[in-house]
């Protein structure tokens, strides 16, 4: 995608540097891949696309660790939104999303789904088509299959690439994506390609891999309308609770528009909240942290990715990307007492005296930590590796 804009530098898994995204020797899975080869070629899988798919391919223990360690699901959503939807992926989305705006309300008039929840699942996703991955497919799906925690989803999704490349929608070497198998501009994984992908641009092709964004827009508004998205229908909002509030939150306790508004909730930004059916109040840090009223399309976000913290995040950057402001409400201090400035000020502060603290985003994370703790070495401090209030004023 030509876009006359350079991408910020975002840290991303590479297999080039990084050892455990190279295959690496396994007996075990070797021994794996000959008997799935024997479930490959049982299901109309032939011999041809098999050695074409493997060729190169093995076994990636890097993807295991990813696994066992998503961010949507072990960062607090502050960490989350400032990981996947800070302030500069938005300005860098904007004219992307501008551009595709014709093309998004097409795809809008088939489907049902907004151009800016689409532009945001877009950006989330691959940095605004920037950022689809580097990792074999073929190598991710079969190394998380043999580990089994997963074995049978991540065996369909590799039976799936395989029938991908088999029809000729792409061939192996564009068969490249995240750690779970997740390609093109809206990091659809297999399965997902298989049941709902569309050919939205009429070239006879399917495709979600080079630069044209526009199928794999298609094939995610697809997916959404078919989990059940309602047309016409927000995902949610920013709310605010009254002081003492302790009626439901969660997304199991389900209550009419009209109950809410007799609990006292508002929307943050003013008006009146939006009767879509039954909504859920969503507190993810506490009813004094942002909080969030989400209705049914929220759950349809889900069907994409399960996590509280990316739908909330779709909504978040989808409102940005359409003219609205940041959340009204505040994160406040962390356990250490910092702010999210006072943590990307230790950041900077560390990188600015030698010690690589990473992208001064306020999340803190082992590289964070690494540096910290050189830090308090050089300095003869106690080492801990834990930002503090202490440890910002030294470095500012």
């Amino acid at each position: 995608m030509s876009t006359g804009l350079s991408a910020p530098q975002v840290a991303r898994p590479d297999p080039v540097t990084d050892p455990g995204l190279r295959p690496q020797p396994n007996a075990s899975y070797d021994a794996w891949v000959a008997a799935f080869r024997e479930r490959a070629m049982a299901r109309g899988i032939t011999a041809q696309t098999l050695n074409a798919a493997f060729r190169g391919q093995g076994y990636l223990p890097g993807v295991i660790e990813r696994d066992r360690n998503q961010t949507e699901f072990k960062r607090s959503l502050e960490d989350y939104l400032a990981i996947v939807a800070p302030e500069e992926k938005i300005r860098f989305g904007k004219p992307l999303y501008a551009r595709q705006r014709g093309t998004l309300s097409q795809i809008e008039g088939q489907y049902g789904v907004p151009p800016h929840i689409l532009a945001s699942v877009w950006g989330l996703e691959s940095y605004f088509g920037t950022k689809r991955g580097t990792i074999p497919v073929i190598s991710a799906t079969s190394t998380l299959a043999w580990e089994g925690r997963r074995g049978r989803f991540f065996e369909s999704n590799l039976m799936d690439a395989l029938r991908i490349v088999q029809t000729g929608d792409a061939r192996p070497a564009q068969l490249v994506g995240s750690w779970a198998g997740a390609m093109g501009h809206t990091q659809l994984i297999p399965n997902a390609y298989q049941a709902n992908a569309v050919d939205f641009n009429g070239d006879g092709k399917r495709d979600i891999w080079t630069d044209d964004p526009t199928d794999a827009l298609a094939t995610t508004a697809r997916f959404l309308s078919r989990a059940g998205w309602r047309r016409g229908q927000t995902w949610g909002l920013e709310v605010t609770v009254p002081a003492g509030y302790s009626g439901p939150t969660g997304r199991k306790n389900r209550r009419s528009v009209v109950s809410w508004r007799d609990l006292g909730i508002r929307a943050a930004k003013g008006g009146s909240l939006p009767d879509h059916g039954s909504a859920a109040l969503l507190a993810p840090m506490g009813l004094s942290r942002p909080t969030f009223l989400v209705y049914h399309n929220f759950n349809m976000i889900l069907r994409y990715n399960p996590s509280e913290n990316y739908g909330l995040a779709v909504g978040y950057m989808a409102d940005r990307l359409n003219g609205g402001g940041p959340l009204r409400g505040t994160f406040g201090p962390d356990k250490y007492g910092l702010t999210l400035e006072d943590r990307k000020a230790i950041q900077a502060g560390l990188t600015r005296r030698g010690f690589d603290a990473g992208k001064a985003d306020g999340v803190i994370g082992k590289k964070t930590e690494a540096a910290i703790r050189a830090f308090q070495q050089s300095a003869g401090l106690a080492v801990t590796g834990t930002p503090s209030k202490a440890l910002l004023q030294a470095l500012t």
